[in-house]
């Protein structure tokens, strides 16, 4: 059960359902086992021609006293009305059944209804710390993810628990009670039978356990699959154009369908051994029922133990109330291992570790007013290294470019700026003091960040412009599109800054959608930015828009520029060029050009001149 533990944590919140819970159960239980224990008396009261019982019993210490007492009320009842005593005393047992019956159900409705929200709570709060865990891990976490595999967490596996352990769950706590207390009722009615079914019950059990071990593994299994056929449609998904562009449809068709089909087989095999449950639980139970109908015939038959004809009746008629929770129970455990792969799977999210510390208990910074220092910098990303002794300083209001080829480090150094990573050695400081030391929050709200690739959300243009500043007014909207020479574009639109821009703002251009995010940029207003790579998949036309809009929102801000076309970074304060994680050079244009090195080749390569 411990793997169940993160489940079972959040009932906390609801220890007052939890009593109640308990507490209507077992009463719907008890007045099940009253109404039921009326049989064997409206059968005795029918065909039985005995004589009627006068005298109570000295004291009730076994069901035999207490089936006597029980008699003894229906004599006196039939002795005080007369010639119609038999029939009133039969509409009281009738009654008594009615009563219980309606007591039983209104408090199992009552521990439905205090369940319910202990049971949706637990997979709301799940889902929220599954998402919050999602947007805290770092960037790095998701390079060995797949994208396909994180969502069939939050999806399916999510799914499978709800409807296998908590869907199940009040499976999981009112069998067991009602086993527990049918079980003591029995061994108060007949120790020597309930012996009997003390020794068979356990041995179904294990039956039972041994054939529902494998499902955890398939159930696994099936996760795992699944994860790679959603990765498969996000890739589809995403790259339809290049697909069909190939003539590739068959290649993506192929890898799907073998997916699919490797899931159909092992949700069968899942369905087989799940199904097997309810049936093999019956069958046990009727073979030990059977049992207890020999061997409590023949201590009736024998008399040698006492025990009556209307005990035993008693005794039939509440053993086979256990016989469904058993079913149920046995259920539940197929579904609880089932499950416990999908826990796990989970599981691995929530115990991932956080590398990068919030620190929300650190001191907030609320301005920029120095530099940001870069001393003795080393990062690694598990056993590689990436970047090596890097020591930069960029002072406020400076432009300083990152330039090498490709993987030579330069969107790792920016991005330890804002934290995405923490450095593996060496110290980061703003205005002389470690980043670690500040709140996250605090520090990524200074800066900026325009990428390469433009990342918009399905709704409307005003609100992914002020997604950086969820309190800007319009004024500062239209503004910041202004600067980013977006807003003649948008006031076009059949909506204005209310036109929702699709997925991944497919309505848009390539510039356009660049634009878009130059001005949530600038919408922010913040003294630093970093720019990465903002121009390089536009266009002519819509690389001097965007180039412009660079420039303007570049103004009296403090900016680090990874530069691809390094016709773009010609005007920077100081050019950083990096190799193999290393700087190799630095310096201005003009001076880098003159050193006839690396950056050189670089701008020849071009053609610039």
């Amino acid at each position: 059960m411990k793997k169940y533990a993160r489940l079972f944590k959040y009932l906390r919140f609801y220890k007052g359902n939890i009593v109640l819970y308990f507490l209507f159960t077992i009463l719907s239980i008890i007045f099940s086992l009253i109404s039921l224990g009326t049989l064997p008396f409206f059968l005795r009261l029918i065909f039985s021609q005995e004589a009627l019982i006068l005298a109570p019993p000295d004291g009730i210490s076994n069901s035999n006293d207490l089936i006597q007492f029980i008699n003894y009320q229906i004599s006196n009842l039939i002795v005080m009305n007369g010639a119609n005593g038999a029939i009133i005393a039969l509409g009281y047992i009738c009654l008594v059944i009615i009563i219980t019956v309606f007591l039983k159900n209104i408090f199992l409705y009552l521990s439905y209804y205090v369940l319910a929200p202990m049971k949706n709570s637990i997979m709301t709060r799940l889902r929220a710390d599954l998402y919050n865990k999602l947007l805290q891990l770092p960037i790095g976490y998701f390079t060995d993810q797949r994208k396909g595999d994180v969502m069939s967490r939050m999806t399916n596996d999510i799914g499978e628990l709800e409807g296998s352990v908590v869907g199940t769950m009040e499976g999981l706590i009112k069998d067991p009670l009602n086993i527990l207390i049918i079980l003591s009722t029995l061994v108060f009615l007949s120790p020597q039978l309930s012996l009997f079914l003390l020794i068979f019950l356990p041995l179904t059990a294990i039956l039972i356990g041994r054939i529902s071990r494998s499902l955890k593994k398939q159930s696994n299994i099936a996760a795992v699959k699944l994860g790679e056929a959603l990765s498969v449609l996000d890739e589809t998904l995403g790259g339809l154009r290049v697909i069909k562009a190939f003539n590739a449809e068959n290649i993506l068709r192929n890898k799907f369908i073998t997916t699919n089909e490797d899931l159909f087989h092992i949700r069968n095999k899942m369905q087989y051994r799940r199904d097997l449950a309810s049936p093999l639980s019956e069958f046990l139970g009727v073979m030990v029922l059977c049992g207890i109908l020999f061997f409590g015939g023949r201590l009736v038959l024998s008399g040698g133990f006492g025990l009556e004809p209307e005990g035993f009746i008693m005794y039939i008629g509440i053993f086979t109330q256990i016989i469904n929770p058993s079913k149920s129970l046995s259920t539940s455990f197929y579904n609880m291992q089932r499950g416990s792969a999908a826990i796990a799977r989970i599981e691995e999210i929530l115990m991932a570790p956080v590398k990068v510390d919030e620190n929300e208990n650190g001191p907030k910074i609320t301005s920029f007013n120095h530099a940001i220092e870069f001393k003795n910098v080393n990062f690694n990303y598990e056993d590689h290294v990436i970047l090596k002794d890097i020591n930069l300083t960029i002072k406020k209001g400076k432009t300083v470019a990152l330039v090498g080829s490709s993987g030579a480090g330069k969107s790792t150094l920016a991005d330890l700026v804002p934290r995405f990573h923490d450095v593996s050695s060496g110290e980061l400081l703003i205005d002389g003091k470690n980043i670690r030391d500040y709140s996250l929050h605090s520090v990524r709200a200074l800066m900026s960040i325009v990428t390469q690739e433009a990342i918009l959300f399905n709704d409307t243009i005003e609100n992914n412009i002020k997604l950086g500043k969820s309190n800007a007014i319009e004024e500062e909207i239209v503004e910041a599109a202004k600067v980013a020479n977006a807003h003649e574009f948008i006031v076009y639109k059949e909506k204005g800054y209310q036109t929702n821009i699709g997925d991944r703002g497919s309505k848009l251009s390539g510039g356009e959608r660049q634009r878009m995010t130059i001005a949530r940029a600038v919408v922010k207003n913040p003294p630093i930015l970093i720019l990465d790579e903002a121009t390089s998949s536009l266009d002519t036309e819509s690389e001097r828009l965007v180039q412009d809009a660079i420039n303007n929102m570049m103004q009296n801000r403090t900016s680090i520029v990874i530069a691809h076309r390094l016709s773009t970074i010609r005007h920077a304060d100081e050019i950083i060029v990096l190799q193999k994680g290393e700087i190799v050079e630095r310096g201005t244009h003009v001076e880098l050009m003159h050193q006839n090195g690396f950056y050189r080749k670089l701008v020849e390569m071009q053609e610039i001149k």
